[in-house]
């Protein structure tokens, strides 16, 4: 006795449906509004660590910190939106909080990020350099081919 297949099985899988042009506009909005947030809680967690010192000795974990949350918003931002341009949004973002930080002052009159401090300086130049670099190797890469 053998089995055999039923006849309404076919062995061809069904074609998949393209997904639709708002769906896939609503992800990128979702993806570039992630990287909005992740860029802000990003630049706050930075300007929380330059301070850190040990024993007066300041440790600058903040620097490392920043090329590596820069590093992974630059290519969350790219992936997410499929667009270059992406990474201009958290870049200018990043850049304005530091900016803000820079000329802040605390309720006792000290400012947020002062100009003796070292970690801070390095950390604001190291971390926009990072996105510099990163959209200057996006730059140098060939565009995508796309069939139509």
């Amino acid at each position: 006795m053998t089995l055999e297949a039923p006849a309404s099985a076919s062995a061809d899988p069904a074609p998949r449906a393209e997904p639709s042009r708002a769906l896939e506009t609503t992800i990128r909005t979702a993806g570039l509004v992630v990287a909005m947030l992740a860029t802000i809680f990003s630049a706050v967690l930075e300007l929380v660590l330059t301070p850190l010192r040990i024993g007066g000795v300041p440790i600058g974990v903040a620097i490392p910190v920043a090329v590596v949350a820069n590093l992974a918003l630059c290519w969350f931002a790219v992936t997410t939106v499929g667009r270059r341009w992406a990474l201009g949004p958290p870049w200018a973002v990043w850049t304005l909080i530091m900016f803000a930080a820079t000329g802040f002052r605390t309720t006792e009159g000290d400012y947020l990020i002062s100009g003796d401090n070292w970690v801070a300086l390095v950390m604001i130049l190291v971390g926009s350099l990072t996105f510099a670099v990163y959209m200057y190797k996006l730059i140098l890469k060939p565009a995508p081919v796309t069939k139509l």
